[in-house]
């Protein structure tokens, strides 16, 4: 009963805070930034406290009946973890936006998008009935959408935001029929019930609802060939692109991978697939970044690197290994997104070649970022050492040597793109008469907060290893403590393997000079990577073929009833008529 008590706190609160907040009325800025804020500190407290009472049955059910089944919600340890990541580094990513939204017009809708945006991802990992799922799925998709598009006077928001709920929905297709087909075999839309039960589904159907699954995943985390949608999201004020990347949105996907893996593993193909999904993403991404000229995009890119590393874990079998990376990349992300906020706020611009020497008057800013860098370049001690060489050794152990390589140099791009990153931001001369000044206190806290946790979340490796062990009864994981863990990625050949690499991408940007020729030889790649690889192209192509079809279509509406009651009799006949054969076959 308590268990449900608090899964109900960490969804409700967010939405009951959307309610009054928006409620309150745009003329009282302050009390919205306050409210705000509690309703969301108030949440990030609730989930803090399901991480010290996980089940592994439901703790709290809406008895729906019909075919919608029970909403169930379950506070195992997969859910419980992704759902503190959404409150906690959504809740100082709404303490962040006190400052960076002071003076901003309708400040009611943004937050209360935010808050609801929250409430909707907890819902998302806590559902343990597909339909729920499905159900809170859809609602983030909507709330990013409006988010992205949040500057509604902004050509480019509005764009982008369509185009994240589209790829997004067409992801959410491949779920709602997995979803569909699951129920139509086992009977149940809950996912206790698809885990047990792969047995009575026959391959070829497992099948469907695998790659549905994993259509859905690669839509939801931006990978590819569904990424495109990230980099325009950057069109949103810059809390929200920390909300969208780091606590909320495109977890959803690599967890939507782990949580179903144990149904999923043996099924042709499958793992092998979700592998190429992730090193593409991973190395395509990389490579974006590192000729990117904007600092939001930069971080984008490396956002569907990262989740790429954690799509490629949970293909090799290292389901603990990508949740944990998917931990400590929520931490250092949302930190490095936050200052560039900090940055893009004191500034008023995002392009790099216009920044330089910003270190000596944001000091704060940029000891926060490049401690944010370091985690993400995977540099010891920080979270992202620990999580990636967790995810390289899992790959090392029960993945192909191809795939293993390929993230090597991904690691070493990671290092060359970021170390670039920071030192056009922060180090060299000034390139540009800018105004700065450093992070004002609401900045300077969620800064703070995200650097601390950059620095020691690592040491909950052993505690949530065991946590995943004692809730997840279908999942076989590798549990270590933190000292086992640190013991073993210390001595393992493929660490030092990978810090040689990491070390080689730092020495390409400290003598950047010296490899001019390098640089010569790889323009053509580098142009193709500033040119999306040519999915923007493809994306323009499918957009104005659709738009083709749609105006060709109209000609079919002529506005008389008559003809659209035939038209719908007609339909119907049809569908009744292949119904009727397929039955009598």
């Amino acid at each position: 009963m308590a268990n449900g008590f608090l899964i109900a706190l960490v969804i409700g609160l967010p939405w009951l805070g959307a309610l009054i907040v928006w409620r309150t009325g745009d003329t009282r800025p302050e009390r919205q930034h306050r409210l705000a804020a509690g309703f969301s500190l108030a949440a990030a407290l609730a989930a803090l406290l399901l991480l010290t009472a996980p089940g592994d049955s439901p703790a709290l059910t809406l008895a729906l009946g019909g075919l919608f089944g029970d909403f169930t919600f379950i506070p195992d340890g997969l859910g419980v973890l992704l759902a503190a990541i959404a409150t906690v580094v959504g809740s100082l990513a709404v303490i962040f936006s006190m400052d960076y939204m002071r003076g901003e017009a309708a400040l009611g809708r943004y937050y209360a998008l935010v808050l609801f945006f929250i409430g909707a991802m907890a819902g998302l990992v806590l559902s343990g009935s597909l339909l729920a799922m499905f159900f809170f799925w859809e609602i983030t998709a909507l709330c990013s959408y409006a988010l992205i598009s949040f500057n509604n006077d902004d050509p480019k928001a509005v764009a982008g935001g369509i185009k994240a709920l589209l790829i997004t929905s067409l992801g959410g297709v491949g779920l709602l029929i997995g979803a569909l087909v699951a129920y139509a075999y086992t009977g149940s839309y809950q996912i206790a019930d698809l885990l047990a039960g792969t047995e009575a589904i026959p391959p070829d159907v497992l099948s469907l609802i695998a790659f549905g699954f994993l259509l859905a995943a690669a839509a939801k985390s931006a990978q590819f060939p569904f990424h495109s949608w990230l980099p325009g999201a950057m069109e949103a004020p810059t809390p929200i692109s920390a909300l969208i990347h780091a606590a909320t949105m495109v977890n959803a996907g690599v967890y939507l991978l782990a949580r179903f893996y144990p149904a999923f593993a043996e099924v042709p193909g499958w793992t092998t697939a979700v592998v190429a999904v992730g090193l593409i993403s991973a190395l395509m991404a990389a490579a974006m970044a590192l000729v990117a000229q904007d600092l939001k995009r930069a971080l984008a890119y490396s956002t569907i690197s990262q989740l790429g590393y954690m799509v490629y874990a949970v293909g090799v079998g290292g389901v603990f290994a990508s949740q944990f990376h998917l931990l400590s990349h929520a931490v250092f992300k949302a930190l490095l997104f936050l200052g560039a906020g900090a940055v893009i706020h004191a500034v008023g611009t995002r392009d790099m070649r216009q920044m330089g020497g910003l270190g000596r008057r944001m000091p704060f800013v940029r000891n926060a970022f490049v401690i944010g860098a370091l985690a993400l370049a995977g540099i010891p001690v920080l979270n992202g050492f620990w999580s990636k060489e967790l995810v390289l050794e899992a790959g090392l152990a029960g993945g192909p040597g191809w795939a293993f390589a390929g993230m090597l140099v991904g690691a070493g791009l990671t290092a060359l793109y970021t170390f670039r990153m920071v030192w056009l931001v922060f180090y060299g001369e000034p390139r540009a008469a800018l105004h700065a000044h450093d992070a004002t206190p609401a900045m300077r806290f969620s800064l703070g907060a995200l650097a601390i946790g950059a620095l020691l979340t690592w040491l909950l490796a052993g505690p949530l290893g065991h946590l995943f062990e004692a809730t997840l009864p279908h999942h076989e994981l590798h549990v270590l403590s933190t000292g086992e863990l640190v013991a073993e990625i210390i001595g393992a050949p493929g660490t030092w393997l990978a810090l040689a690499v990491v070390a080689a991408g730092l020495a390409l940007w400290w003598w950047r000079e010296r490899f001019r020729w390098l640089a010569a030889m790889l323009e053509p790649l580098g142009r193709a990577a500033e040119q999306d690889f040519g999915f923007e192209w493809l994306n323009a192509r499918i957009a104005g073929a659709t738009i083709g079809s749609a105006e060709a279509l109209r000609t079919t509406q002529t506005g008389l009833l008559s003809w659209n009651v035939a038209g719908i009799v007609g339909g119907l006949i049809v569908v009744l008529a292949v119904l009727l054969l397929a039955w009598g076959a």
